[in-house]
Protein backbone atom coordinates (compact mmCIF):
# COMPACT_ATOMS: atom_id res chain seq x y z
CA UNK A 1 0.00 0.00 0.00
CA UNK A 2 1.44 3.36 -1.06
CA UNK A 3 1.39 6.27 1.37
CA UNK A 4 0.70 9.97 0.75
CA UNK A 5 3.43 11.72 2.65
CA UNK A 6 3.02 14.18 5.50
CA UNK A 7 3.77 17.87 5.00
CA UNK A 8 4.58 20.72 7.30
CA UNK A 9 2.41 23.85 7.37
CA UNK A 10 4.73 25.64 4.95
CA UNK A 11 5.75 22.75 2.70
CA UNK A 12 3.56 21.62 -0.21
CA UNK A 13 1.65 18.36 0.20
CA UNK A 14 3.31 15.57 -1.76
CA UNK A 15 1.44 12.47 -2.91
CA UNK A 16 2.93 9.36 -4.52
CA UNK A 17 2.70 8.93 -8.30
CA UNK A 18 -0.77 7.96 -9.46
CA UNK A 19 -2.60 9.04 -6.30
CA UNK A 20 -3.92 12.34 -7.64
CA UNK A 21 -5.17 10.66 -10.82
CA UNK A 22 -7.04 7.99 -8.84
CA UNK A 23 -8.46 10.64 -6.52
CA UNK A 24 -9.50 12.66 -9.54
CA UNK A 25 -11.43 9.69 -10.92
CA UNK A 26 -13.15 9.25 -7.56
CA UNK A 27 -13.95 12.93 -7.30
CA UNK A 28 -15.27 13.21 -10.89
CA UNK A 29 -17.91 10.52 -10.52
CA UNK A 30 -18.84 11.68 -7.03
CA UNK A 31 -19.19 15.26 -8.25
CA UNK A 32 -21.24 14.14 -11.24
CA UNK A 33 -23.54 12.20 -8.93
CA UNK A 34 -24.04 15.13 -6.60
CA UNK A 35 -24.62 17.48 -9.54
CA UNK A 36 -27.35 15.10 -10.70
CA UNK A 37 -28.96 15.36 -7.26
CA UNK A 38 -29.32 19.07 -7.95
CA UNK A 39 -31.07 18.42 -11.24
CA UNK A 40 -33.78 16.86 -9.07
CA UNK A 41 -33.55 19.59 -6.42
CA UNK A 42 -33.47 22.78 -8.50
CA UNK A 43 -36.16 21.62 -10.90
CA UNK A 44 -39.05 23.36 -9.12
CA UNK A 45 -38.18 27.07 -9.08
CA UNK A 46 -37.64 27.47 -12.88
CA UNK A 47 -41.22 26.33 -13.51
CA UNK A 48 -42.78 27.96 -10.43
CA UNK A 49 -44.87 30.51 -12.42
CA UNK A 50 -46.32 27.76 -14.63
CA UNK A 51 -46.98 25.47 -11.66
CA UNK A 52 -48.75 28.18 -9.64
CA UNK A 53 -50.82 29.29 -12.61
CA UNK A 54 -51.99 25.84 -13.73
CA UNK A 55 -52.57 24.38 -10.26
CA UNK A 56 -54.07 27.60 -8.82
CA UNK A 57 -51.54 27.81 -6.00
CA UNK A 58 -50.86 31.03 -4.10
CA UNK A 59 -47.37 32.23 -3.17
CA UNK A 60 -47.71 30.77 0.32
CA UNK A 61 -48.91 27.41 -1.07
CA UNK A 62 -45.95 27.25 -3.44
CA UNK A 63 -43.76 28.20 -0.49
CA UNK A 64 -45.17 25.26 1.50
CA UNK A 65 -43.73 22.84 -1.05
CA UNK A 66 -40.28 24.40 -0.69
CA UNK A 67 -40.48 24.59 3.09
CA UNK A 68 -41.59 20.98 3.35
CA UNK A 69 -38.57 19.86 1.33
CA UNK A 70 -36.14 22.09 3.20
CA UNK A 71 -37.45 21.16 6.65
CA UNK A 72 -37.29 17.44 5.92
CA UNK A 73 -33.82 17.90 4.42
CA UNK A 74 -32.64 19.57 7.64
CA UNK A 75 -33.90 16.69 9.76
CA UNK A 76 -32.40 14.20 7.33
CA UNK A 77 -28.99 15.86 7.50
CA UNK A 78 -28.85 15.40 11.29
CA UNK A 79 -29.90 11.76 11.14
CA UNK A 80 -28.36 10.62 7.88
CA UNK A 81 -24.99 12.16 8.69
CA UNK A 82 -24.70 9.77 11.62
CA UNK A 83 -25.66 6.76 9.50
CA UNK A 84 -23.21 7.84 6.81
CA UNK A 85 -20.34 7.74 9.30
CA UNK A 86 -21.39 4.23 10.24
CA UNK A 87 -22.17 2.64 6.87
CA UNK A 88 -20.14 4.57 4.29
CA UNK A 89 -20.48 7.49 1.90
CA UNK A 90 -21.07 5.61 -1.34
CA UNK A 91 -23.85 3.57 0.20
CA UNK A 92 -25.50 6.74 1.51
CA UNK A 93 -25.34 8.48 -1.86
CA UNK A 94 -26.82 5.45 -3.62
CA UNK A 95 -29.78 5.35 -1.21
CA UNK A 96 -30.42 9.05 -1.77
CA UNK A 97 -30.14 8.81 -5.55
CA UNK A 98 -32.55 5.89 -5.94
CA UNK A 99 -35.06 7.57 -3.64
CA UNK A 100 -34.99 10.93 -5.43
CA UNK A 101 -35.56 9.16 -8.77
CA UNK A 102 -38.74 7.54 -7.45
CA UNK A 103 -40.02 10.64 -5.65
CA UNK A 104 -39.43 13.08 -8.52
CA UNK A 105 -41.37 10.81 -10.84
CA UNK A 106 -44.13 10.63 -8.23
CA UNK A 107 -44.23 14.45 -7.99
CA UNK A 108 -44.56 14.87 -11.74
CA UNK A 109 -47.26 12.25 -12.26
CA UNK A 110 -49.24 13.27 -9.15
CA UNK A 111 -49.55 16.81 -10.49
CA UNK A 112 -51.45 15.30 -13.45
CA UNK A 113 -53.92 13.47 -11.21
CA UNK A 114 -56.81 15.96 -11.25
CA UNK A 115 -57.16 16.06 -7.43
CA UNK A 116 -58.79 18.99 -5.66
CA UNK A 117 -56.43 21.90 -4.96
CA UNK A 118 -55.96 21.18 -1.26
CA UNK A 119 -55.56 17.42 -1.68
CA UNK A 120 -53.09 17.97 -4.51
CA UNK A 121 -51.14 20.52 -2.46
CA UNK A 122 -50.97 18.14 0.50
CA UNK A 123 -49.79 15.31 -1.73
CA UNK A 124 -47.10 17.41 -3.41
CA UNK A 125 -45.84 18.78 -0.08
CA UNK A 126 -45.57 15.24 1.32
CA UNK A 127 -43.79 13.89 -1.76
CA UNK A 128 -41.36 16.80 -1.92
CA UNK A 129 -40.72 16.57 1.83
CA UNK A 130 -39.88 12.88 1.65
CA UNK A 131 -37.64 13.64 -1.32
CA UNK A 132 -35.87 16.28 0.77
CA UNK A 133 -35.25 13.80 3.56
CA UNK A 134 -33.83 11.18 1.21
CA UNK A 135 -31.67 13.69 -0.68
CA UNK A 136 -30.09 14.46 2.69
CA UNK A 137 -28.06 11.27 2.27
CA UNK A 138 -26.13 13.02 -0.52
CA UNK A 139 -24.06 15.78 1.11
CA UNK A 140 -22.85 13.73 4.13
CA UNK A 141 -21.92 10.88 1.80
CA UNK A 142 -20.09 13.15 -0.62
CA UNK A 143 -18.21 14.96 2.16
CA UNK A 144 -17.47 11.74 4.05
CA UNK A 145 -15.75 10.16 1.04
CA UNK A 146 -13.76 13.21 0.07
CA UNK A 147 -12.60 13.91 3.62
CA UNK A 148 -10.82 10.56 3.44
CA UNK A 149 -9.17 11.48 0.13
CA UNK A 150 -8.17 15.12 0.87
CA UNK A 151 -5.96 16.41 3.65
CA UNK A 152 -6.94 19.48 5.65
CA UNK A 153 -4.92 22.05 3.66
CA UNK A 154 -6.43 20.74 0.41
CA UNK A 155 -10.06 20.99 1.52
CA UNK A 156 -10.73 24.67 0.88
CA UNK A 157 -9.97 24.26 -2.81
CA UNK A 158 -11.98 21.04 -2.83
CA UNK A 159 -14.92 22.91 -1.25
CA UNK A 160 -14.80 25.34 -4.17
CA UNK A 161 -14.90 22.49 -6.66
CA UNK A 162 -17.76 20.98 -4.64
CA UNK A 163 -19.68 24.22 -5.15
CA UNK A 164 -18.88 24.12 -8.86
CA UNK A 165 -20.41 20.64 -9.18
CA UNK A 166 -23.56 21.79 -7.40
CA UNK A 167 -23.85 24.67 -9.84
CA UNK A 168 -23.55 22.36 -12.84
CA UNK A 169 -26.81 20.86 -11.64
CA UNK A 170 -28.29 24.33 -11.28
CA UNK A 171 -27.30 25.25 -14.85
CA UNK A 172 -28.80 22.02 -16.13
CA UNK A 173 -32.09 22.56 -14.30
CA UNK A 174 -32.42 26.17 -15.41
CA UNK A 175 -31.63 25.43 -19.04
CA UNK A 176 -33.94 22.41 -19.07
CA UNK A 177 -36.77 24.54 -17.70
CA UNK A 178 -36.29 27.02 -20.55
CA UNK A 179 -36.02 24.28 -23.19
CA UNK A 180 -39.17 22.50 -22.03
CA UNK A 181 -41.32 25.62 -22.13
CA UNK A 182 -39.91 27.22 -25.30
CA UNK A 183 -38.48 24.31 -27.29
CA UNK A 184 -35.07 24.39 -28.96
CA UNK A 185 -33.61 24.33 -32.47
CA UNK A 186 -30.06 23.19 -33.27
CA UNK A 187 -28.93 23.99 -36.84
CA UNK A 188 -26.84 21.19 -38.35
CA UNK A 189 -25.14 20.85 -41.74
CA UNK A 190 -28.10 19.62 -43.80
CA UNK A 191 -31.06 20.05 -41.44
CA UNK A 192 -32.19 21.63 -38.18
CA UNK A 193 -32.81 19.47 -35.13
CA UNK A 194 -35.80 20.79 -33.19
CA UNK A 195 -37.28 19.75 -29.87
CA UNK A 196 -40.97 20.42 -29.22
CA UNK A 197 -42.27 22.39 -26.28
CA UNK A 198 -43.20 20.11 -23.40
CA UNK A 199 -45.31 20.44 -20.28
CA UNK A 200 -43.53 21.80 -17.19
CA UNK A 201 -44.10 18.43 -15.46
CA UNK A 202 -41.31 16.92 -17.53
CA UNK A 203 -38.95 18.79 -15.19
CA UNK A 204 -39.72 15.96 -12.76
CA UNK A 205 -39.50 13.15 -15.33
CA UNK A 206 -36.34 13.77 -17.36
CA UNK A 207 -33.82 14.57 -14.56
CA UNK A 208 -34.44 11.25 -12.72
CA UNK A 209 -33.36 9.39 -15.86
CA UNK A 210 -30.01 11.17 -15.78
CA UNK A 211 -29.60 10.39 -12.07
CA UNK A 212 -30.21 6.69 -12.71
CA UNK A 213 -27.42 6.46 -15.29
CA UNK A 214 -24.94 8.47 -13.22
CA UNK A 215 -25.44 6.58 -9.96
CA UNK A 216 -24.59 3.32 -11.73
CA UNK A 217 -21.30 4.87 -12.91
CA UNK A 218 -20.58 6.11 -9.38
CA UNK A 219 -20.94 2.61 -7.94
CA UNK A 220 -18.58 1.24 -10.58
CA UNK A 221 -15.77 3.79 -10.21
CA UNK A 222 -15.88 5.28 -6.69
CA UNK A 223 -14.17 3.97 -3.54
CA UNK A 224 -15.12 5.14 -0.04
CA UNK A 225 -11.51 5.50 1.12
CA UNK A 226 -8.00 5.52 -0.39
CA UNK A 227 -7.40 2.22 1.42
CA UNK A 228 -10.12 0.53 -0.63
CA UNK A 229 -8.22 1.59 -3.76
CA UNK A 230 -4.81 0.53 -2.44
CA UNK A 231 -3.58 3.89 -1.10
CA UNK A 232 -3.13 5.44 2.32
CA UNK A 233 -3.39 9.08 3.43
CA UNK A 234 -1.92 10.10 6.77
CA UNK A 235 -4.21 12.88 7.93
CA UNK A 236 -3.14 15.59 10.37
CA UNK A 237 -6.51 16.04 12.05
CA UNK A 238 -7.64 12.60 13.20
CA UNK A 239 -6.54 9.30 14.60
CA UNK A 240 -4.11 8.15 11.95
CA UNK A 241 -4.10 4.40 11.47
CA UNK A 242 -7.31 3.98 13.47
CA UNK A 243 -9.23 6.57 11.49
CA UNK A 244 -10.86 4.00 9.20
CA UNK A 245 -12.36 2.04 12.12
CA UNK A 246 -16.10 2.30 12.61
CA UNK A 247 -17.18 4.00 15.83
CA UNK A 248 -20.46 4.06 17.71
CA UNK A 249 -23.08 6.57 16.56
CA UNK A 250 -23.52 7.97 20.07
CA UNK A 251 -19.77 8.58 20.37
CA UNK A 252 -19.74 10.42 17.04
CA UNK A 253 -22.63 12.64 18.06
CA UNK A 254 -21.19 13.43 21.50
CA UNK A 255 -17.84 14.37 20.04
CA UNK A 256 -19.24 16.72 17.41
CA UNK A 257 -22.09 18.17 19.49
CA UNK A 258 -19.75 19.10 22.34
CA UNK A 259 -17.66 21.34 20.07
CA UNK A 260 -18.73 24.98 20.52
CA UNK A 261 -17.27 26.00 17.16
CA UNK A 262 -19.63 23.56 15.39
CA UNK A 263 -22.66 25.40 16.75
CA UNK A 264 -21.32 28.87 15.91
CA UNK A 265 -20.60 27.76 12.33
CA UNK A 266 -24.05 26.13 12.19
CA UNK A 267 -25.72 29.36 13.35
CA UNK A 268 -23.94 31.33 10.62
CA UNK A 269 -24.93 28.66 8.13
CA UNK A 270 -28.57 29.13 9.19
CA UNK A 271 -28.22 32.69 7.90
CA UNK A 272 -26.70 31.48 4.64
CA UNK A 273 -29.58 29.04 4.21
CA UNK A 274 -32.28 31.69 4.40
CA UNK A 275 -30.66 33.96 1.82
CA UNK A 276 -29.41 31.21 -0.50
CA UNK A 277 -32.74 29.42 -0.71
CA UNK A 278 -34.60 32.72 -0.67
CA UNK A 279 -32.91 33.57 -3.96
CA UNK A 280 -33.13 30.05 -5.42
CA UNK A 281 -36.83 29.58 -4.65
CA UNK A 282 -38.13 32.97 -5.75
CA UNK A 283 -35.95 34.36 -8.56
CA UNK A 284 -38.19 33.09 -11.39
CA UNK A 285 -41.28 34.43 -9.61
CA UNK A 286 -39.50 37.77 -9.12
CA UNK A 287 -38.77 38.03 -12.84
CA UNK A 288 -42.36 37.15 -13.74
CA UNK A 289 -44.08 39.40 -11.21
CA UNK A 290 -41.80 42.44 -11.06
CA UNK A 291 -40.37 42.69 -14.58
CA UNK A 292 -42.87 40.63 -16.60
CA UNK A 293 -39.98 38.56 -17.98
CA UNK A 294 -40.68 35.15 -19.50
CA UNK A 295 -38.26 32.32 -20.29
CA UNK A 296 -37.32 33.81 -23.64
CA UNK A 297 -36.08 37.03 -22.02
CA UNK A 298 -32.49 38.04 -21.55
CA UNK A 299 -33.15 38.44 -17.81
CA UNK A 300 -34.10 34.77 -17.50
CA UNK A 301 -30.98 33.73 -19.39
CA UNK A 302 -28.88 36.01 -17.17
CA UNK A 303 -30.25 34.25 -14.10
CA UNK A 304 -29.92 30.64 -15.23
CA UNK A 305 -26.29 31.23 -16.19
CA UNK A 306 -25.31 34.08 -13.90
CA UNK A 307 -26.41 32.48 -10.63
CA UNK A 308 -24.47 29.21 -11.00
CA UNK A 309 -21.44 30.61 -12.86
CA UNK A 310 -20.76 33.39 -10.34
CA UNK A 311 -21.47 30.98 -7.48
CA UNK A 312 -18.86 28.62 -8.92
CA UNK A 313 -16.30 31.40 -9.28
CA UNK A 314 -16.98 32.55 -5.73
CA UNK A 315 -16.74 29.04 -4.32
CA UNK A 316 -13.48 28.26 -6.10
CA UNK A 317 -11.91 31.62 -5.26
CA UNK A 318 -12.94 31.65 -1.60
CA UNK A 319 -11.69 28.11 -1.10
CA UNK A 320 -8.34 28.94 -2.65
CA UNK A 321 -7.99 32.13 -0.58
CA UNK A 322 -8.89 30.25 2.59
CA UNK A 323 -6.25 27.57 1.91
CA UNK A 324 -3.44 29.77 0.63
CA UNK A 325 -3.79 33.20 2.22
CA UNK A 326 -5.37 32.22 5.54
CA UNK A 327 -3.62 28.82 5.86
CA UNK A 328 -6.80 26.76 6.10
CA UNK A 329 -8.76 29.15 8.34
CA UNK A 330 -12.39 29.57 7.26
CA UNK A 331 -13.89 32.31 9.48
CA UNK A 332 -11.96 35.29 8.01
CA UNK A 333 -13.06 34.53 4.46
CA UNK A 334 -16.63 33.82 5.54
CA UNK A 335 -16.82 37.11 7.47
CA UNK A 336 -15.69 39.09 4.42
CA UNK A 337 -18.23 37.29 2.24
CA UNK A 338 -21.12 38.05 4.63
CA UNK A 339 -20.13 41.73 4.74
CA UNK A 340 -20.08 41.88 0.93
CA UNK A 341 -23.49 40.18 0.85
CA UNK A 342 -24.89 42.85 3.16
CA UNK A 343 -23.50 45.59 0.91
CA UNK A 344 -25.12 44.08 -2.21
CA UNK A 345 -28.44 43.75 -0.34
CA UNK A 346 -28.47 47.37 0.81
CA UNK A 347 -27.82 48.61 -2.73
CA UNK A 348 -30.53 46.28 -4.10
CA UNK A 349 -33.08 47.81 -1.71
CA UNK A 350 -32.19 51.27 -3.04
CA UNK A 351 -32.49 50.39 -6.75
CA UNK A 352 -35.89 51.20 -8.36
CA UNK A 353 -37.81 48.01 -9.10
CA UNK A 354 -39.55 49.44 -12.13
CA UNK A 355 -38.57 51.30 -15.24
CA UNK A 356 -36.43 50.41 -18.19
CA UNK A 357 -33.77 47.90 -19.11
CA UNK A 358 -31.08 49.61 -17.06
CA UNK A 359 -32.97 49.25 -13.77
CA UNK A 360 -33.81 45.61 -14.42
CA UNK A 361 -30.22 44.79 -15.41
CA UNK A 362 -28.81 46.46 -12.27
CA UNK A 363 -31.35 44.67 -10.05
CA UNK A 364 -30.55 41.28 -11.58
CA UNK A 365 -26.80 41.90 -11.28
CA UNK A 366 -27.19 42.73 -7.57
CA UNK A 367 -29.25 39.60 -6.92
CA UNK A 368 -26.58 37.54 -8.66
CA UNK A 369 -23.99 39.26 -6.45
CA UNK A 370 -25.94 38.34 -3.31
CA UNK A 371 -26.17 34.76 -4.55
CA UNK A 372 -22.44 34.65 -5.28
CA UNK A 373 -21.59 35.68 -1.72
CA UNK A 374 -23.94 33.27 0.04
CA UNK A 375 -22.94 30.37 -2.24
CA UNK A 376 -19.32 31.07 -1.36
CA UNK A 377 -20.07 30.87 2.37
CA UNK A 378 -22.04 27.72 1.56
CA UNK A 379 -18.84 26.10 0.30
CA UNK A 380 -16.51 27.50 2.97
CA UNK A 381 -18.70 26.63 5.96
CA UNK A 382 -20.82 23.70 4.85
CA UNK A 383 -18.00 21.80 3.16
CA UNK A 384 -14.50 22.92 4.19
CA UNK A 385 -15.26 23.80 7.83
CA UNK A 386 -17.42 20.69 8.24
CA UNK A 387 -14.62 18.48 6.91
CA UNK A 388 -12.13 20.16 9.24
CA UNK A 389 -14.34 19.80 12.31
CA UNK A 390 -15.28 16.17 11.72
CA UNK A 391 -12.11 14.74 10.21
CA UNK A 392 -12.42 11.57 8.17
CA UNK A 393 -14.02 9.61 11.03
CA UNK A 394 -16.87 12.01 11.77
CA UNK A 395 -17.23 14.17 8.65
CA UNK A 396 -20.74 12.84 7.99
CA UNK A 397 -22.06 13.87 11.40
CA UNK A 398 -20.24 17.21 11.33
CA UNK A 399 -21.59 18.13 7.89
CA UNK A 400 -25.01 16.83 8.89
CA UNK A 401 -25.32 19.10 11.92
CA UNK A 402 -23.95 22.17 10.15
CA UNK A 403 -25.84 21.66 6.90
CA UNK A 404 -29.11 20.96 8.72
CA UNK A 405 -29.01 24.48 10.12
CA UNK A 406 -28.75 25.89 6.60
CA UNK A 407 -32.06 24.25 5.81
CA UNK A 408 -33.75 25.38 9.00
CA UNK A 409 -33.04 28.85 7.65
CA UNK A 410 -34.21 27.77 4.21
CA UNK A 411 -37.48 26.48 5.70
CA UNK A 412 -38.43 30.05 6.66
CA UNK A 413 -37.66 31.36 3.18
CA UNK A 414 -40.29 29.12 1.59
CA UNK A 415 -43.70 29.38 3.25
CA UNK A 416 -42.62 32.36 5.38
CA UNK A 417 -41.76 34.59 2.44
CA UNK A 418 -44.72 33.31 0.42
CA UNK A 419 -47.12 34.22 3.23
CA UNK A 420 -45.56 37.69 3.45
CA UNK A 421 -45.90 38.20 -0.29
CA UNK A 422 -49.58 37.19 -0.13
CA UNK A 423 -50.28 39.29 2.98
CA UNK A 424 -48.72 42.48 1.62
CA UNK A 425 -50.06 42.18 -1.92
CA UNK A 426 -51.47 45.43 -3.27
CA UNK A 427 -55.27 45.60 -2.83
CA UNK A 428 -55.74 46.27 -6.52
CA UNK A 429 -53.92 43.07 -7.35
CA UNK A 430 -56.00 40.85 -5.10
CA UNK A 431 -55.11 37.75 -3.18
CA UNK A 432 -54.33 34.16 -3.96
CA UNK A 433 -52.61 33.32 -7.20
CA UNK A 434 -52.83 36.94 -8.42
CA UNK A 435 -50.65 38.33 -5.60
CA UNK A 436 -47.32 39.78 -6.65
CA UNK A 437 -43.89 39.29 -5.14
CA UNK A 438 -42.89 42.45 -3.27
CA UNK A 439 -39.18 43.11 -3.92
CA UNK A 440 -38.84 45.31 -0.83
CA UNK A 441 -39.96 42.44 1.38
CA UNK A 442 -37.70 40.01 -0.50
CA UNK A 443 -34.53 42.09 -0.19
CA UNK A 444 -35.37 43.43 3.24
CA UNK A 445 -35.76 39.92 4.65
CA UNK A 446 -32.19 39.05 3.58
CA UNK A 447 -30.50 41.93 5.39
CA UNK A 448 -30.68 40.79 9.06
CA UNK A 449 -29.43 37.32 8.16
CA UNK A 450 -26.40 38.76 6.39
CA UNK A 451 -25.61 40.97 9.38
CA UNK A 452 -25.92 38.09 11.86
CA UNK A 453 -23.70 35.82 9.75
CA UNK A 454 -21.08 38.56 9.48
CA UNK A 455 -21.14 39.06 13.25
CA UNK A 456 -20.71 35.37 14.06
CA UNK A 457 -17.83 34.82 11.66
CA UNK A 458 -16.10 38.04 12.71
CA UNK A 459 -16.32 36.83 16.31
CA UNK A 460 -14.64 33.51 15.41
CA UNK A 461 -12.03 35.33 13.33
CA UNK A 462 -11.04 37.69 16.14
CA UNK A 463 -11.24 35.17 18.97
CA UNK A 464 -9.13 32.53 17.20
CA UNK A 465 -6.92 34.76 15.04
CA UNK A 466 -3.73 33.58 16.75
CA UNK A 467 -4.75 29.95 17.29
CA UNK A 468 -4.94 26.81 15.20
CA UNK A 469 -8.46 25.89 16.37
CA UNK A 470 -9.99 23.56 13.79
CA UNK A 471 -12.99 24.92 11.92
CA UNK A 472 -12.18 28.60 12.45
Amino acid sequence: MQTASQATDSAPIVHPPGYRARRGQNWFFLGLTYASYYLCRYNLSPVAPELMSELSFSKSQYGMINSGRDGAYAIGQMINGLFTDRFGGKQAMTIGAISTIILNLAFGFTSWSGMSTMLLLTSLVCIRSFDGYMQAFGAPGFIKINTAWFRRKERGAFAGVFGFMINLGAIGAGQLGKTLITGMSIPLLFFTLSTPTLNWRYMFILPPIAVGVIVILMNLFVKNTPEEAGWKVEHDDDGGAESTEKIRLIDVFRKIASNRVVWIVAAAYFCTGFVRRGVESWWAVYLHDVWGADKMSGLYTAFIWGLPVTASVGSLTSGYISDKLFHGKRAPVAAILYIAQVAFTIVAIMVPQSGGAASSAIAVALIIGISMMCNSTHSILGTAAAMDLGGRRMAGCSSGIIDSFQYYGALISGYGLGALFDSFAKPSVGAGVASKLNPNIWFGSMLPFGLLGAGLMTYLWIKHRNSTTIGT
